[in-house]
């Protein structure tokens, strides 16, 4: 512990000082972090990885700030690390202001992390490390001045910390990202970074003038941690850091890949630290276990149901999250050490969240075909609860365990069992055979989720039916018939197949829930579009309209999918996809999944690869007689396609008479308004129309309804589309155009639950 000097008043920093630095650089950390990956999130396709590796990048940017500030510690006197704490500071701001450092070259289709750690790294890596040595540095000031004075721990500053970077979270989609452009978030932050530079020089003046004989130098005479309790700390510090990027990923891929959205996982990460390191915490552990217990089983049992609402999806998954995190953060904080080993203590929780955040970014792209990370470090997570006296298990325990793990190992064989003998013709009193076997199936899942709960004082009992009840439900709830998983850093694509009873055996691609193309394999039908690309919708009215005035198309498509639209080449036109995933090149092209590019397209097609943004900017001026938009990071349009200047730029591409087709169609954004907004701003004439696919299908197209904008350089080009009664002219009114400086993807999803809330009865 510091000790005064005998007979030495006490005089110290004042304590609001200590806690006003933390709480400013901690506001600029994690106020940078959605800022800079929407600076990158355009050149990499809008990809929920894009913020899984920006968030690793952050993590070990932190693991070097804490361990610079641990190195920090072996300078004698505070005056000393002050000195060099602010010059540091003042040597990382060379990299500002905050932009993207093109250094680092163009992006890699090939190598997307690589190249994106690189970019991060030339960026904002320096001024990030920096600022991140600010809590645990600033805390060991407070134990040598405050804490030598009147004996108080410095931990509660590390709630401050994360309090700064929860206000700085929840304000950047809020205020900032709504209200702000990206230009003016950028120099707004560089100069921000300048202000909190003259409140750690005051900080340190303060801690300087304390009277070098009123604090001596720390004495370690704790005794230094152990090993296992280390490891114990990185542990307790990985399962959180895992979580919240497997649960982020499980979110944005059936929404949008934006920041507001990664903003909530985080934010929550964070009230876990503020909750955890309060001196009297708001949440009790022993309650944080109850409730951890129940929330945990529930969404293990419900996660691989994914058509079950949104609504009740999205919390479950928050609130098991949040608790899990709670819980681990807890016993952090009930292992922490003396204040002398503080430093330590924070790089090893640093370097807790670097394992868990590299696991998922990193390795779990590499050795898992889906995302299988999520429930498997959920289901371990249930290891760091209180393991109990396993000498003194009760019996009514080992029952529940029995009935828990029974249960659950009768789900996936009932699901064998009624695939194979049940019928929905067989009718049971009021209900058929598959509903009668859905409520078995759903009463199964739930005594195995409160056999669960009723044994969650022993973590190895609970943690041994989550892991059966986890396969169970992954069974039960995969009624598809997938035949293929790959995985990329752009997201997991599957191929599946169902049949259809008007054309027969149908394959599929799907990314997440989202289906990206279907093609019939009756050679009868192989060569029809289906889904979205069939003649009915409107982008296979623009392909017929287009094909009866012009023998010959040059026609570019953004996004590949199974290559659906490659089914209207004729002898004489020319097709381009641009793809930004070349997993996806390799399993359109290949005949054992789709043919449409290799069979049923009478003219050869070529692929570009890399985001369209930059590959389609290098194509001549004045080319295209149709440009498709039709890429998706799962269920919606990057939104960096649908700026002013992207559409401005696709305009240039195309011929007098060329069309411009947004495809738009989403479950969740209203992404309409400001297309049509846009198409105004960047100089074109537009039309919209919502498509309802008919409810009968009598010729076996299987179509889908589908939102789409087509947009050209004058009106003229779009007057024989007016004719047809099924286009309107845009309004370009109802929205702000977006901009590469200005998106509004939250507006976006307020306007679409709007309109739902409108139509409801």
């Amino acid at each position: 512990m510091t000790t005064l000097a005998a007979g030495t008043p006490a005089r110290t920093a004042p304590p609001a000082l200590f806690a006003l630095t933390v709480f400013t650089s901690a506001a600029l950390v994690f106020l940078v972090q959605p800022m800079v990956a929407k600076l990158v999130l355009p050149l990499l396709g809008g990809s929920p990885s894009v913020w899984n590796t920006s968030m690793a990048f952050f993590q070990l940017a932190l693991l070097a700030g804490y361990f610079y500030a641990h190195l920090l510690q072996r300078i004698p006197s505070v005056r000393g690390q002050a000195v060099a704490h602010v010059a540091a500071l003042l040597v990382a701001a060379i990299a500002l202001p905050l932009r993207v450092n093109e250094l680092a070259g163009p992006p890699s289709s090939q190598h997307p992390n690589l190249w994106l750690l690189a970019v991060l790294g030339l960026s904002i890596g320096a001024p990030f490390a920096i600022l991140s040595a600010t809590a645990p540095l600033v805390q060991a000031w407070h134990a040598r001045t405050i804490g030598a004075a009147e004996g108080k721990e410095p931990y509660a500053l590390y709630a401050a910390s994360n309090f700064g970077s929860l206000i700085a979270l929840l304000a950047y989609p809020v205020v900032v990202e709504p209200l702000t452009t990206l230009a003016g978030q950028r120099y707004g932050w560089s100069a921000g970074y300048g202000l909190f530079i003259l409140v750690i020089g005051t900080l340190a003046l303060a801690v300087i003038r304390v009277r070098s004989a009123a604090v001596q130098k720390v004495r370690a005479t704790a005794p230094a941690p152990a090993w296992r309790e280390r490891l114990a700390w990185v542990a307790l510090a990985a399962i959180p850091s895992s979580l919240m990027l497997g649960v982020t990923t499980h979110i944005t891929t059936d929404v949008a890949s934006a920041p507001f959205l990664w903003v909530v996982p985080l934010a929550l990460y964070l009230v876990t630290f503020i909750v955890a390191f309060q001196e009297k915490p708001s949440i009790s552990p022993a309650l944080t276990l109850t409730l951890q217990a129940a929330a945990v089983a529930a969404c293990v049992a419900l996660l691989p149901f994914k058509a079950t609402t949104f609504a009740v999806q999205l919390p479950l998954h928050l609130m098991a999250f949040f608790l899990t995190a709670l819980m681990c953060h807890q016993r952090l904080v009930a292992r922490r050490p003396d204040p002398a080993h503080l430093t330590e203590f924070y790089l090893c929780l640093s370097l807790g969240g670097v394992v868990g955040g590299a696991f998922n970014a990193f390795l779990a792209p590499v050795i898992f075909n889906d995302v299988w990370e999520y429930p498997i470090v959920l289901a371990l997570s249930c290891l760091a609860r209180p393991w109990g006296d396993l000498n003194r298990i009760p019996r009514w325990s080992w029952a529940m365990l029995t009935v828990g793990v029974l249960a659950a190992v009768a789900t996936p064989i009932a699901v064998t069992f009624a695939s194979n003998r049940l019928t929905t013709e067989s009718v049971v009193g009021t209900f058929d055979q598959s509903e009668l076997f859905d409520m078995a199936m759903k009463t199964l899942l739930v005594l195995a989720v409160l056999a669960a709960f009723m044994v969650r004082r022993h973590a190895l009992l609970f943690f041994a039916i989550l892991s059966v009840l986890s396969y169970a439900a992954e069974t039960a709830a995969d009624r598809t018939d997938t035949q293929a998983s790959w995985r990329s850093f752009f997201g997991v694509l599957k191929r599946s197949e169902t049949y259809v009873p008007s054309i027969g055996q149908v394959k599929m691609l799907a990314h997440g829930t989202t289906l990206h193309g279907a093609q019939a394999q009756d050679p009868r039908y192989r060569c029809r579009p289906m889904v979205y690309y069939t003649p009915s919708t409107p982008i296979g009215q623009v392909f017929t309209a287009k094909q009866k005035i012009s023998s010959a198309l040059r026609i570019g498509a953004v996004g590949l999918g199974t290559g659906s639209v490659a089914a209207y080449v004729r002898p004489g036109d020319h097709l381009t996809f641009f793809e930004i995933d070349p997993l996806v090149v390799k399993i359109s092209t290949d005949p054992r999944n789709f043919t449409y590019t290799t069979e049923c397209a009478q003219s050869p097609v070529d692929y570009v690869i890399g985001d369209a943004r930059l590959t389609v900017a290098r194509q001549p001026a004045g080319s295209f007689d149709i440009l498709l938009i039709d890429a998706f990071s799962s269920d919606a349009v990057p939104a960096h396609l649908l700026t002013v200047e992207a559409v401005r730029g696709y305009l240039t591409k195309l011929k007098p008479d060329g069309i411009l087709i947004l495809h738009l169609s989403n479950r969740n954004l209203d992404l309409m308004h400001p297309a049509q907004a846009v198409a105004r701003a960047a100089g074109g004439w537009s039309l919209a129309q919502n498509y309802e696919a008919p409810k009968d299908d009598p010729e076996g197209t299987w179509e889908s309804s589908e939102d789409a904008v087509i947009v050209a350089k004058n009106r003229a080009a779009l007057e024989g589309f007016m004719t047809t009664r099924k286009w309107r002219w845009g309004d370009p009114f109802k929205a702000r155009p977006w901009t590469d400086d200005y998106t509004n993807l939250a507006g976006s999803l307020y306007a679409n639950l709007e309109a739902r809330w409108t139509w409801l009865p």
